[in-house]
């Protein structure tokens, strides 16, 4: 083992926070010349400007795998490890972070650095103590200098993570997890910068500044933060305490926890360092270790044969894979280059043309273009292999052409945070290749191409973090409220919460809603700044509502109360379906007592709104009704309007004529298939029904149908109870179809067929004049049969809703015509029809009942088959309507029946009027 000569080779060791790297820097500016190579880019870049502001650009060199500054003149050299040009001369040469050569991954770059690079007046080395045996045996004559740490550090605890104190850095060990950390700062604590070892330098840097700055007080990152980064940082807290090492899942050194730890404290400003709450308690003898910097010594670093064989690809491996001598030296194994190396000597392509020493160097150079997606997948092994075909078949360079094609594939600032971080990744291989002056000819031309792109990259990877994390206004409230600052809030006329000049949100109602930008944060510090304001402003608010016209309230569609456009309460089940209650919406800025009058202002519009709007159903409440009639009048008004009459035949029957007379007056129809109000039978009436059905069955309000139309298809919300409520009745057949019609065009339809069936019982054997007489003395006899409906009675029939109407606004019931008024409508239908010969006893759908319902044939065949009317297929194709004759019933559905009677009348049996009810049924 040979090494280069050097006056002095000094090891500078300590803990993080002790000067080391500020010592190396003034002792090479001394120097007339220098070399420090340091673990991170980021570092190279931060100390080569301080040498700059010193010495001047002309003096300084920066050289990293993808940045080269090279003035004619530089005497002082800042590098990445990986990058130190070690076969120049310089007096001073230096090696940062030495301890680095037990990492897995690059320990055998330091170890060469360790064992091969001196400068000639002198060498140093700076470090963990950790490695101080290492040196000892593998450097002759070392000088070990042991710095002190300028700061204490110590253990704090565990702390919920919207807990910790500011300037805290939190610590992951994956992207999702920082991710995770970031969101949860930025909801609570205003924002977080982000730090990833997948950033590139300069969003990295852009990251670092906002947290530099003061823009955010947090900032959650990975263990890159471990490695050199000097930040302000107060407390360290780590969110886990385990970390995937690229093979397994496993526990974190002591050394790693002091090294990233370490971060806490600036210069001789203490640090401390603990945990989240979702980390268990720390063994005791671990934290006094960290805090004393007591770690357990290296035992092995890495190393990897430089004295390679180029003869083949074959002996170039075995070269690769050449052990030690000295046992502390471990070969590195799975390195990235090697691996790389192994794929593409399989390839046939490349066995053919590697055949001498210069094509199988020109293979190990290709080999080691770093991946920095860190994926090492078939996608890089086949863009190095056509890296080296290129070079071999192109007279050694690369066809621009093809450069600008890879290149111009990453050339895209759109996706997500993912999406940036890799193709930033992608660049930085191509800057690194770029950087290659014999691979390329126009090398300076495609390294200002693919250091645009980063740049452009960078940015936007920056923009899309500060997004995602950051939110300046509830930063800035946060300090505030922590310095104990008064915070200056107000509302304006509009509504619009501003404090510290920044619009937070906007009063809607009575609630407080974050402005758009803010949506999805919690934003506590802004609340808790707007919430003194907020309380002040609503009782005056209150009592704008109380004084406020009617007609700044409304009842939507899904059955809430809406004050100025905005829903302030929804109705509720109350004493009676016609008497709902009103439930205010509760928030967190009014009390019970401005509930209490938020409340009754609503309940009182709500009345005087409901009594406009369903006059008919007040006018029938508000009427004294005596017995049988107040029974019936109740059980209209707790159906809202409408109720089969099958389910009032015994109370009808009971009826006196001054019942009757009396119930007309006040606009019911005793119909023949419904007891019902005609007038309440119009679009805006029936919407408000619905919305006290589903209040007063308390369930959410059906999807309501165009009350503009005489009949609707139900859907499955839809059914009898709902559609009797809004004044239509549901009717269906046996196979499953179904119709809802406007009850007052149901009447029709039944009024007009049995009409028709009144007339076809004339004989047809006399003359027309002789039939007109006979059809008139018909129509007195025939009477309807007892077991398909009520006969009409004298006061419920009528040829359309509204035909009569008084001064009060109140539908009366008109007499039934003289027949031989019957008989000249029927004479008005169409020849065809007159000429038909029917079977007594039956008709056909004729234009008249066309012209009452709206409907086509179709459907009121089956509106008449569902009022029992049977159809017969006569010769011609005409279809006749004859009435059911009487016929045996199913005693299943009698006992049905007989049941959905009793449940109804069981229904009625609390009733105040129950007791009137059954004084009509013993009279």
């Amino acid at each position: 083992m040979s090494f280069l000569a050097s006056a002095k080779i000094t090891a500078v060791l300590g803990p993080t926070n002790t000067g080391k790297t500020y010592l190396a820097m003034e002792r090479m500016l001394a120097y007339s010349s220098g070399m420090i190579g340091f673990p991170l880019r980021l570092l190279a870049r931060e100390n080569y400007d301080k040498a700059v502001a010193i010495k001047g650009a002309a003096k300084c060199a920066l050289v990293t795998g993808e940045e080269k500054i090279l003035p004619k003149g530089a005497r002082y050299f800042f590098c990445t490890v990986e990058s130190m040009p070690v076969d120049k001369l310089v007096e001073f040469l230096a090696v940062d972070e030495i301890q680095l050569a037990a990492d897995e991954e690059r320990g055998h770059i330091f170890t060469d650095r360790l064992l091969n690079a001196r400068g000639t007046a002198e060498t140093m080395f700076m470090g963990s103590n950790t490695i101080a045996p290492i040196l000892k045996k593998l450097v002759r004559d070392i000088e070990f200098i042991e710095r002190p740490r300028f700061s204490n550090l110590s253990f704090s605890g565990n702390k919920k993570i919207i807990r910790l104190p500011p300037r805290s850095a939190v610590v992951a060990f994956s992207a999702t997890d920082v991710y995770q950390l970031a969101e949860t700062i930025r909801q609570h604590r205003g924002g977080t910068a982000v730090v990833l070892g997948a950033l590139s330098p300069r969003t990295r840097n852009a990251q670092v500044e906002l947290f530099e700055n003061g823009d955010v007080d947090y900032l959650v990152a990975t263990d890159a933060i471990g490695m050199g980064l000097n930040l302000d940082v107060n407390h360290v807290a780590f969110s886990r305490m385990e970390k995937f090492d690229g093979r397994i899942s496993r526990y974190l050194y002591a050394s790693e926890i002091g090294q990233i730890a370490g971060r806490a404290g600036r210069h001789t400003r203490d640090g401390t360092f603990g945990t989240t709450n979702n980390v268990g308690p720390l063994d005791e003898d671990l934290i006094a270790r960290v805090e004393n910097h007591d770690y357990d010594p290296l035992r092995v670093i890495y190393w990897r044969n430089n004295d390679l064989d180029y003869r083949s690809p074959e002996q170039l491996i075995k070269s690769l894979e050449r052990r030690a001598e000295d046992k502390i030296l471990s070969r590195v194994r799975d390195a990235e280059d090697h691996q790389a190396l192994m794929a593409l000597a399989q390839e046939s392509t490349v066995q053919d043309s590697a055949t001498n020493s210069a094509k199988v160097k020109l293979l190990w150079e290709v080999c080691q273009v770093p991946d920095f997606r860190k994926i090492l997948t078939d996608q890089h092994i086949r863009l190095l292999s056509q890296i080296y075909h290129y070079l071999i078949g192109n007279h050694g360079v690369l066809p621009e052409d093809w450069i600008a094609t890879q290149i111009k594939r990453i050339d895209r600032i759109d996706g997500d945070i993912d999406t940036l971080v890799a193709r930033i990744s992608h660049i930085r291989t191509w800057t690194y290749i770029s950087h290659r002056s014999d691979w390329i000819r126009d090398n300076e031309h495609w390294q200002g191409v693919s250091r645009a792109i980063e740049d452009r990259l960078s940015d936007a990877l920056h923009e899309r973090l500060t997004q995602r994390f950051v939110d300046r206004r509830a930063a800035k409230l946060v300090r505030s409220l922590q310095a104990g600052e008064n915070i200056v809030s107000a509302v304006k006329a509009n509504g619009d919460v501003i404090v510290e000049g920044e619009l937070l949100g906007r009063i809607v109602g009575f609630s407080f809603v974050l402005d758009e930008s803010l949506q999805g944060s919690d934003i506590k510090p802004g609340l808790t700044a707007a919430r003194k304001t907020l309380l002040s402003e609503m009782p005056a608010r209150v009592s704008v509502l109380e004084e406020d016209n009617d007609g700044s309230f409304l009842l939507n569609d899904t059955g809430e109360l809406t004050w100025r456009g905005i829903p302030v309460g929804k109705l509720i089940k109350g004493e009676s379906s016609l008497s709902p209650a009103v439930d205010v919406y509760s928030t967190e800025f009014i009390d019970s007592p401005m509930r209490e009058k938020i409340r009754l202002r609503l309940v009182g519009w709500l009345e005087r709104h409901l009594r406009a709007q369903l006059k008919p159903l007040f006018y029938l409440s508000d009427a004294k009704l005596d017995g049988t009639a107040r029974g019936i009048a109740f059980q209209v008004i707790e159906g809202l309007g409408l109720v089969p009459r099958y389910l009032l035949r015994d109370q009808i029957n009971g009826l006196s004529k001054a019942d009757r007379k009396a119930l007309a007056d006040l606009g019911l129809r005793l119909g023949r298939e419904s007891v019902f109000l005609p007038n309440l039978n119009r679009p805006r009436p029936s919407r408000i029904r619905a919305l006290l059905w589903a209040a007063w069955n308390e369930v959410s309000v059906p999807e309501l149908p165009d009350f503009e139309s005489k009949y609707f298809t139900p859907s499955d919300a839809q059914k009898d109870i709902f559609c009797a409520s809004v004044g239509y009745r549901h009717l269906s057949n046996r196979k499953g179809r179904e119709l809802v019609l406007r009850a007052d065009i149901l009447e029709r339809i039944s009024h007009e067929a049995y009409k028709l069936l009144r007339l076809s019982k004339d004989d047809g054997e006399k003359k027309s004049d002789k039939k007109d007489a006979d059809a008139k003395a018909k129509v007195v006899e025939i009477a309807t049969p007892a077991v398909e409906a009520p006969v009409v009675d004298d006061t419920a029939v009528a040829t359309s809703v509204g035909d009569v109407e008084g001064a009060d606004g109140i539908v009366s019931e008109p007499e039934v015509k003289a027949v031989d008024s019957v008989v000249g409508e029927v004479q008005e239908d169409k020849k065809a029809e007159d000429d038909l010969k029917l079977p007594a006893g039956s008709f056909v759908i004729n234009d008249e009942m066309r012209k009452v319902s709206g409907l086509d044939d179709q459907q009121i065949a089956f509106v008449l088959k569902s009022l029992r009317f049977h159809p017969n297929r006569l010769k011609g194709g005409v279809t006749a309507f004859s009435l059911r004759g009487p016929k045996k019933q199913d005693p299943k559905k009698k006992e049905a029946r007989k049941k959905q009677v009793e449940a109804e009348k069981a229904r009625m049996a609390d009733s105040p009027f129950a007791v009137l009810q059954d004084m009509s049924f013993k009279r």
